[in-house]
């Protein structure tokens, strides 16, 4: 197994690989990225994020797509993953465990204070993991989110 960084030519993998996570994550009709956004936003002139694919014989069978984030308190940046996916045929090799040890050296590497995600509560495979490798549920915290017509509305437009 191999960890790469994405290219401009991962591009329709990486978005068929969002497809069949928003499927895992029992969300498949929830994915509007297309090839084109994706292409912008990791390869464009300002990439808002990054990714990495992993490859068993040569073969693409997941990724991670990452970003930093800023810490006020701690005063540093952070590594914020944003999707990690492993086809379910290369599931329990170590792939995941690989690609989080990946982007946390990718995190030591560029001084972030913080390396964080969120998960599914039902996912239990993955909270498991996750607990295994020494991460903490950040207990009494909620995620919130403003989007579509709520969003714009906030805007005061």
């Amino acid at each position: 197994m191999t960890i790469r960084p994405a290219t401009a030519e991962d591009v329709p993998t990486i978005l068929r690989f969002v497809r069949e996570l928003a499927d895992y994550e029992r969300e498949p009709d929830a994915v509007a990225a297309t090839e084109a956004l994706l292409a912008n936003a990791l390869f464009g002139g300002r990439p808002a994020a990054e990714a990495v694919i992993a490859e068993a014989g040569g073969v693409a069978v997941g990724f991670a797509l990452f970003f930093h984030n800023f810490s006020t308190w701690t005063g540093r940046r952070g590594l914020y993953l944003e999707d990690l996916y492993v086809t379910p045929a290369a599931r329990g090799a170590g792939l995941g465990k690989a690609l989080l040890r990946h982007l946390a050296g990718i995190a030591v590497e560029r001084g972030c204070a913080r390396f964080e995600w969120s998960v599914l509560d039902w996912n239990a495979p993955a909270i498991g993991l996750y607990r295994a490798m020494g991460a903490v549920g950040m207990e009494g915290w909620t995620v919130q989110r403003v989007e579509g017509e709520a969003l714009r509305q906030m805007a005061g437009e």
